[in-house]
């Protein structure tokens, strides 16, 4: 019984069974399993629509992300506007109530009879009319009759 010892740091190189498969391999099939791993290389078509696709979806992505800025900006807008109409109602109904306590209706009511010469409708000078149909306004159809 011989036994082989390898000494050193390398290996010995052994035979690759599925090399020795392919170089025994009939000319047809070696060609077959040659065309197979062509087949799986990128033909330059290929190549070039992912390309195109990877630039698409690169522009429609930048013009989404654009989109949604302005939309953000948009809104932003539309708070600010609406801050600032809510300051502006609040100004002007602190103004108009401001105004309502400052009015004094004794003295309007002193100033239209004593200098204009106003005074109260009597009994025959107020003349109602029917709207008919419940509309909001009167449709005048003859001229308003004097009071005298």
């Amino acid at each position: 019984m011989e036994k082989n010892y390898v000494y050193g740091n390398t290996a010995r190189k052994l035979n690759n069974p599925a090399r020795q498969r392919r170089e025994n391999m009939p000319l047809h099939l070696q060609q077959r399993a040659q065309a197979k791993r062509r087949a799986h290389r990128m033909s330059f078509g290929y190549l070039a629509f992912l390309s195109l696709a990877v630039l698409t979806t690169g522009i429609i992505l930048t013009w989404y992300i654009t989109l949604q800025a302005d939309i953000t900006a948009s809104v932003k807008s539309v708070s600010t506007l609406e801050a600032q109409l809510n300051t502006l109602k609040q100004d002007n109904d602190e103004a108009y109530n401001k105004a309502i306590s400052n009015l004094d209706l004794e003295e309007i009511k002193r100033i239209a009879i004593g200098e204009y010469g106003m005074t109260y409708a009597t009994e025959g000078q107020i003349i109602t009319y029917s709207d008919g149909g419940g509309n909001d306004y009167v449709r005048q159809l003859a001229p308003i009759p004097d009071g005298n």
